[in-house]
């Protein structure tokens, strides 16, 4: 499926969206970076979040110099309205059902220097605490050589919930902390045994999941 938009194209929609929704998110949310510039400002970046609401992909996003590659569900692209304005904004297509394809796209936009948001936890809170970490997000560290990025949004549950339906301007503070490379951990993942390899993807999850737990604010 084509949108007939060229990539100048794309990365003006992208900015004249960009600066909407960061002034509607700095006046209506007094949205706050702390951090920031621990994000590379170019070639491949993993950005590790927590995630308690729908607001946390566009308030991180706004804040965030340069292109991010989000992350959408491969159904929501059956829509012909939704799955253009998706392919619009270059999201990248992940079938639940099948996580090797999923990982392929998410590591295609690394590899070309793309930045992408992945959230460790795999699903929204449903109170606003932190939950596990799916062994997931731990496989895409090692099988990429992004650095990693945690970050933590603290507000967004407050101001949408997951049983809210609009958003209440509530105070929303982003957190990034300084990016990990994970060398000891992605050295070892060439070599090891295919069992070790299954438990080290579940301890890279837990290990960043304790780095965004970390982030205070």
């Amino acid at each position: 499926m084509s949108t007939g938009s060229s990539p100048e194209q794309m990365r003006g929609l992208y900015w004249v969206s960009w600066w909407i929704v960061h002034g509607f998110c700095r006046l209506y949310f007094r949205l706050e970076a702390r951090g920031l510039e621990n994000v590379p400002r170019r070639g491949p970046v993993i950005i590790a979040s927590n995630h308690v609401s729908y607001l946390d992909p566009p308030v991180i996003g706004c804040l965030i110099p340069r292109v991010v590659n989000f992350l959408a569900r491969d159904t929501l692209f059956r829509n012909p309205i939704f799955g253009a304005v998706l392919l619009k904004y270059q999201a990248v297509p992940v079938d639940r059902e099948s996580g090797a394809a999923g990982l392929r796209a998410i590591l295609d936009r690394l590899h070309t220097g793309g930045l992408i948001i992945v959230f460790p936890e795999g699903t929204r809170s449903l109170d606003g605490s932190l939950l596990s970490a799916k062994p997931g997000v731990g496989m895409t560290v090692l099988k990429s050589a992004a650095p990693v990025v945690p970050v933590r949004v603290l507000g967004s549950f407050e101001s949408l919930g997951r049983h809210q339906w609009f958003p209440r301007p509530r105070k929303i503070i982003v957190c990034f902390g300084a990016a990990e490379s994970f060398a000891a951990a992605r050295e070892e993942a060439v070599t090891c045994t295919k069992p070790r390899l299954k438990q080290m993807y579940q301890q890279v999850a837990d290990e960043l999941m304790a780095r965004i737990a970390a982030l205070k604010g």
